[in-house]
């Protein structure tokens, strides 16, 4: 048995004895399978507009998002979603140049979204100010979704922003203090499919109270700079997985939905590993977790929902 193989073995032991021997697989609200959809939309609060233009998205996620560019419209969408029986909304949107969304103007909305249904809110916070993150807790928002970069080279190379990772701590300091619930996201492989600073990720989110963390790695969006790069090796993000349980053993760990698709084998090793829940698991994964004797649920929701809408099937 190689190193990586028992560090992964180490991971997954320690996650059973922690969490017991279960996972939840997810269905997010913009995808479907074999015919059923997910019940967690997201929503962009600007349309296809960012002004960062990072090198991994250029906008272009933003483009399958429900697209509401103004308060009452947000909440005239998520009136519908409500009486159509979705579990809640992820709102997210594109950065200004200090890579923060409009949350001012959303906030009043957010918190008669909150009055009037009972969806579940999580944000993609974005960098965000003390005040800001104090501002959307009190309208109610359950979670806030940030991505957490360890590298300030690859940060400002690909974000295209004139500032280091600092700013990511800040932001991690000011949604702690507000008391939201923090899910970080480590995207492996970011620098062109090169891993750099995704290690220095896990440390960082080490020195906060994080109840769940979700880990993808790098997406060939076509259209975007970096859509010919080849991502990371399974191994390696197996290796990111395996290290983040090893450091954080009391944080729920996901494999998220932003990663490459048809990569059986980084689920299976995700799955070795002992994450805890998992995005659109493939066929084989889910006979590997029943052969492991794991005690499996499924939920229609993004995979960092924190609230428990699983069922026994889809």
């Amino acid at each position: 048995m190689n190193d990586l193989s028992k560090k992964i073995e180490k991971a997954r032991e320690l996650s059973w004895k922690r969490f017991g021997k279960s996972v939840i697989f997810y269905l997010p609200g913009m995808f479907h399978y074999n015919g059923i959809n997910g019940k967690y939309p997201a929503i962009s609060i600007t349309g296809n507009q960012c002004a960062l233009h990072c090198d991994h998205c250029r906008g272009k996620i933003l483009e399958s998002m429900i697209h509401t560019a103004t308060p009452a419209h947000l909440l005239e969408v998520c009136m519908k979603l409500a009486e159509k029986g979705n579990k809640g909304v992820l709102i997210s949107g594109g950065c200004d140049a200090n890579g923060q969304l409009p949350w001012d103007a959303f906030i009043a909305a957010i918190g008669e979204i909150k009055k009037r249904t009972r969806l579940h809110i999580s944000i993609h916070s974005g960098l965000i100010h003390r005040e800001t993150a104090l501002r959307l807790k009190q309208a109610g928002v359950d979670q806030a979704l940030i991505d957490v970069i360890g590298d300030d080279t690859t940060y400002r190379a690909i974000y295209h922003v004139p500032f280091g990772v600092s700013r990511i701590l800040s932001s991690l300091e000011a949604l702690q203090h507000a008391g939201l619930s923090i899910i970080p996201h480590i995207v492996c492989g970011l620098d062109y499919g090169l891993m750099g600073g995704e290690k220095i990720a896990v440390e960082m989110i080490s020195r906060f109270d994080v109840k769940q963390m979700v880990i993808v790695s790098l997406m060939n969006i076509p259209g975007t700079p970096i859509w010919k790069s080849p991502p990371p090796s399974a191994e390696v993000v197996a290796d990111v997985i395996a290290e983040a349980r090893l450091r954080l053993p009391d944080t729920l760990i996901s494999l998220g939905c932003a990663r490459q698709r048809g990569n059986t084998r980084l689920e299976i090793l995700a799955l070795d590993a002992g994450v805890n829940r998992m995005a659109l698991p493939a066929e084989e994964v889910i006979k590997k977790a029943k052969s492991y004797g794991l005690n499996i649920r499924y939920q229609r929701t993004c995979c960092s929902v924190w609230e428990d809408f699983s069922d026994e099937t889809w």
